[in-house]
């Protein structure tokens, strides 16, 4: 046994709930928790630096913070658990006539344009997740924390979102995810979480997916958003009455083929989905390019365009799946074009930039808005990064007042 190892920590060896226990109760003794230590376990293999880490999260105070860090159990018959996520501190200043946002997306916060200049700090956008793997079968579940609740003037809680909660086995995928329709692989490098929202396909939801090779096809859930149904969990027995559309009978169709080669990857899905709310029964398609482009040295080009009537699953917030047309009051499915184009330069192996821009438009109601910014992130360790953030969110709706708003941002994480 490695005689660096403290005593009390010597008496994990038999079992691992005596080795949780154990650490729990050693947790404020730092050189229990950061030793370098080797341990063979009966059914669970923990590393050096992993002891340390379930020690930290197991009791979460402040002193384990440095040693904390991704890890990985091995348990028996060859099945893993895993242990992920991130820490991400957000210091944001708005200053402008667009109402302050923790992220930018494409609505119009407040409705009308506002004299603003806020600050804000959160922490909400961190995240925890946990894989689990059995032979042929991976599952996946993962939280951040802007599930709404608490307040600015005490405790600032903030309740976990379930983000994802997903199984793949071989070529199957089932559970919540991101949609089929969004390119992973073009969204840019941002501060702002996610970026240039008002050019992205963004969307998570519960489907059905087959991959093989660079084809993906899917079953998606069904949504169409602007009759006034926006399938709200009522109560506990989940979606009901007046929440649960009565003709929304048809899953979004979604396929999406991927070509890739050492030049990058490039990106076409197209999107199929009945629309039959507001009177109308019309059969709605999109479709979506995209690319992430290797240039020179480490660069990259990162590219995506949607059209046709992709509704919710473009632009979050810009505009409902069906409208009113203004010109002469009958309900249609409403046309959105979008894109957004960044480029993603090294400095160094450890300084990096990214510049991005964003636009949406939409056809019948007319809302024209978009979305710029350039950062500078610094890699401090393998793990802790921190950068700067600057741009503009702007609004140029037809029959609506114009307005921007500029936004500074400074962010550290920490990934484990």
């Amino acid at each position: 046994m490695n005689k660096l190892m403290p005593a009390p920590l010597a008496a994990i060896l038999p079992s691992v709930p005596v080795a949780i226990k154990s650490i729990a109760e050693t947790a404020l003794c730092e050189t229990a928790l950061c030793h370098v230590v080797d341990l063979q376990l009966d059914k669970v293999k923990l590393d050096r630096r992993r002891l340390s880490t379930l020690a930290c999260g197991l009791i979460g105070i402040a002193a384990c913070v440095p040693a904390l860090a991704g890890f990985e159990l091995d348990l028996d018959g060859g099945n893993k658990l895993k242990f992920g996520g991130y820490v991400k501190a957000d210091a944001r200043h708005v200053n402008g006539d667009i109402a302050y946002q923790d992220y930018w997306v494409a609505n119009f916060p407040g409705g009308a344009p506002v004299d603003t200049s806020h600050t804000g700090f959160n922490i909400k956008e961190s995240r925890v997740n946990v894989t689990y793997i059995h032979g042929d079968v991976t599952g996946f579940v993962e939280w951040d924390f802007y599930g709404g609740g608490g307040n600015e003037v005490v405790s600032n809680s903030s309740n976990p979102r379930l983000r994802h909660f997903k199984f793949n086995y071989k070529n199957w995928m089932v559970g919540q995810t991101w949609s089929t329709f969004m390119p992973l692989a073009a969204l840019p490098e941002a501060l702002d979480f996610g970026g240039p929202h008002v050019g992205e396909a963004f969307a998570r939801q519960v489907q059905v997916r087959y991959t093989r090779d660079g084809l993906e096809v899917a079953l998606e859930n069904p949504e169409t958003n602007g009759d006034g149904d926006v399938g709200t969990p009522a109560n506990p027995v989940g979606v009901t009455g007046d929440q649960a559309d009565s003709d929304e009978s048809t899953p979004d169709l979604i396929a999406r083929y991927t070509f890739k080669g050492e030049w990058g990857e490039l990106s076409l899905a197209g999107l199929a989905r009945k629309v039959d709310q507001g009177g109308l029964d019309e059969t709605a398609v999109a479709g979506n390019v995209s690319g992430r482009i290797h240039t020179v040295g480490k660069d990259d080009l990162r590219f995506q365009a949607s059209f046709g009537e992709p509704g919710r699953y473009v632009s979050a917030a810009l505009t409902p799946d069906v409208v009113v047309d203004p010109a002469n009051d009958q309900v249609e499915v409403e046309e959105t074009t979008a894109f957004t184009l960044a480029y993603r330069h090294f400095w160094t192996d450890t300084l990096r930039s990214t510049a991005f821009y964003g636009t949406a438009e939409t056809d019948i109601l007319e809302r024209d808005r978009a979305h710029w910014g350039i950062n500078l992130i610094g890699q401090i360790t393998t793990g802790v990064t921190a950068g700067f953030e600057v741009g503009n969110y702007s609004i140029d709706d037809n029959n609506s007042a114009n307005a921007d708003s500029n936004y500074y941002q400074f962010s550290a994480r920490y990934t484990f």
